[in-house]
């Protein structure tokens, strides 16, 4: 019986070919793979090890198979970005039509150096993820002030030598769990309760009407990706960012100015609806391998893996 350590090292050094890669040199910095790249293109990050994240440039058409990967690149700085997407032919660059990005301004000011020519499209999962985890800020806040609030009077019972009884609502719920168990319920779609569910959501809403107000409000955006022609789409867009503005919760405020920064790259979603579906396939695939080794222990070697698989 051949130790398992044994024949790791046997694999890695003498069946794998490891030892001649011609990337192994500059691995741990940067993969490319010209060869690969296509007119339509996805960038993401993902971990690798111990939270050191990797920036990935991934050709669509090969959807998360042979040829996805077109570059892996340490870090996420954007000069770092730059400086390893340029070492890519600029005949080649020049081919690149769309590039399907989330909202970091780092990713789009690399794409916009590397690919001048390259139409930009935020993701629509992003958009909408920014204004859900808004709607969840705004929770958490009304549930620490629900805590401050039965702590103080857990205090004022024990000074008045009584017991402290929480109010209780008709599902059993105190409010601190009501806000707590609402937490899956407000990022569906009504339609999408349970029984029970609507229950808790009528009154989380009856209690707080300000979760109410954004909630409706995030389901309005959502509505807006239903429009099949860009000039519709941009036209309720901009409703709901001047509704916005009337709606007075301050956790919005920030997403609308973020929607507004990057409104050009949200609106070209509805010129060909691309998503960044297959970067987030291609990172849970890195992720499941990454899981069957038991975390990644040697970097290069990862990566070689990667190549073989991806590349």
């Amino acid at each position: 019986m051949i130790e398992a350590r044994k024949l790791r090292r046997y694999y890695k050094y003498k069946l794998s070919n490891y030892k001649d890669w011609e990337q192994r040199s500059h691995a741990d910095s940067y993969l490319l793979y010209p060869e690969n790249i296509g007119p339509f293109l996805s960038i993401d990050e993902v971990s690798l090890s111990k939270g050191e994240l990797y920036t990935y440039l991934t050709n669509k058409e090969a959807k998360s198979k042979k040829g996805t990967l077109v570059a892996s690149i340490k870090g996420t700085l954007s000069q770092d970005i730059i400086q390893v997407l340029k070492k890519i032919p600029q005949e080649l660059r020049k081919e690149v039509r769309e590039v399907t990005m989330d909202m970091a301004n780092n990713m789009s000011h690399a794409i916009t150096m590397a690919f001048p020519a390259a139409m930009q499209t935020t993701d629509h999962f992003h958009v909408i993820k920014l204004a859900t985890e808004a709607l969840q800020h705004l929770r958490i806040k009304f549930r620490w002030e629900e805590m401050d609030k039965e702590i103080q009077a857990i205090k004022h019972a024990k000074e008045k030598g009584e017991k402290y009884k929480p109010f209780v609502l008709n599902n059993q719920d105190t409010l601190k769990q009501l806000l707590a168990r609402c937490r899956y319920i407000i990022v569906k779609k009504p339609n999408e309760w349970t029984e029970s569910q609507k229950e808790r959501a009528k009154l989380l809403f009856e209690y707080y009407p300000d979760l109410k107000k954004a909630y409706h409000h995030v389901l309005q955006l959502r509505a807006v990706y239903k429009n099949l022609y860009i000039a519709e789409a941009r036209q309720d867009l901009i409703k709901w960012l001047n509704k916005t503005q009337l709606l007075g919760i301050k956790e919005f405020n920030t997403v609308a100015n973020t929607i507004n920064h990057r409104l050009e790259s949200i609106m070209n979603f509805f010129l060909h609806r691309n998503t960044n579906a297959n970067a987030e396939s291609f990172n849970a695939k890195i992720k499941l391998f990454r899981a069957n080794l038991r975390g990644v222990s040697d970097t290069d070697f990862f990566l070689f893996r990667l190549e073989k698989l991806f590349a």
